[in-house]
């Protein structure tokens, strides 16, 4: 299937090139969190904001200098800061995340990216993301079940081989992607270990919010298996990953109730640095805040 294609994507694409339907996408976003507030139960407001904080740097500040370390764009870092923050608007309101793959490719190609070379790129950022996350599931693998960590360890060998093999039949298709240095691909996978570990403690701090309580060890397992169902295609707040997330918590004995009141609270707290800082600077762009030069066509 090509990148365009695909129902999903055009619909997608018709709402990050058109500025009224990018509007839409924001009010809808609101909506959205408003009415996960409704899932939460009464919560400790200090140990959610304690865990919201360390998530924002991994999600706003380390995701997007993972996507600068390996871009060949030219673009500073304040700018891929402000590119990534605005597609996690989309991101969040779109299966699988596709908004925000999608938005940064538009943002790629606004600044003189041929769609091509933007759509790789953000596929490697992707890739590296994904490495990074089965790396973080081997690392808590002293307690994860044998056949969660055959699936980790057999996912990140299916991607290695279908690169190789790519990269051995295609050489002038993979002569176009921005492959980065083995240093550079190790800095993007360690941001992505950090990232994934403040996600963790969001959890962490979710459950204790609304009062629930959960060995170390084992919250850190059923974690790691969580994010391989995370694969599966689904909305933020209502995907795969949320439902084992739920069923996990509660096979350790945190009660059904606190283990939907904590995994709703997490999926609330997603959106308040999306919409403090996506939805500001897709205000601010729509005001025409944000104006960068078109460099030559690499």
């Amino acid at each position: 299937m090509q990148l365009g294609h695909h129902p999903l994507v055009r619909g997608v694409r018709r709402i990050v090139a058109h500025r009224g339907l990018r509007v839409a996408a924001l009010v809808a976003a609101v909506a959205l969190s408003l009415w996960n507030v409704d899932r939460v139960p009464h919560t400790a407001v200090l140990p959610a904001i304690v865990g919201l904080l360390p998530f924002a740097i991994g999600k706003y500040v380390l995701c997007p200098l993972r996507w600068h370390a390996i871009s060949t764009s030219g673009r500073t870092r304040p700018w891929h800061l402000r590119a990534y923050a605005e597609s996690e608007i989309l991101g969040l309101i779109s299966p699988w995340h596709a908004g925000a793959d999608l938005w940064r490719v538009h943002r790629l190609e606004t600044v003189g990216v041929r769609r091509s070379s933007a759509a790789a790129e953000v596929a490697l950022d992707r890739f590296v993301g994904a490495i990074g996350l089965i790396a973080a599931v081997v690392i808590t693998g002293v307690t994860l079940p044998a056949s969660v960590i055959a699936i980790a360890a057999g996912a990140a060998a299916a991607v290695l081989v279908v690169a190789l093999v790519v990269r051995r039949r295609r050489p002038g298709l993979t002569a176009r992607w921005p492959w980065p240095s083995p240093k550079v691909f190790a800095y993007g996978i360690l941001l992505s270990v950090g990232y994934q570990a403040t996600i963790l403690g969001l959890l962490f701090a979710s459950i204790d919010a609304v009062g629930g309580s959960v060995p170390a060890l084992q919250l850190v397992a059923i974690f790691g298996a969580s994010q391989i169902a995370g694969v599966l295609p689904g909305v933020h707040g209502a995907s795969p990953r949320e439902g084992a997330l739920v069923a996990g918590l509660a096979s350790i004995g945190v009660s059904w109730t606190a283990a939907f009141g904590a995994v709703a609270l997490t999926a609330l707290l997603y959106w308040v640095p999306a919409l403090l800082l996506g939805g500001t600077f897709l205000f601010l762009r729509w005001r025409g805040w944000f104006t960068e030069p078109r460099p030559g066509t690499p």
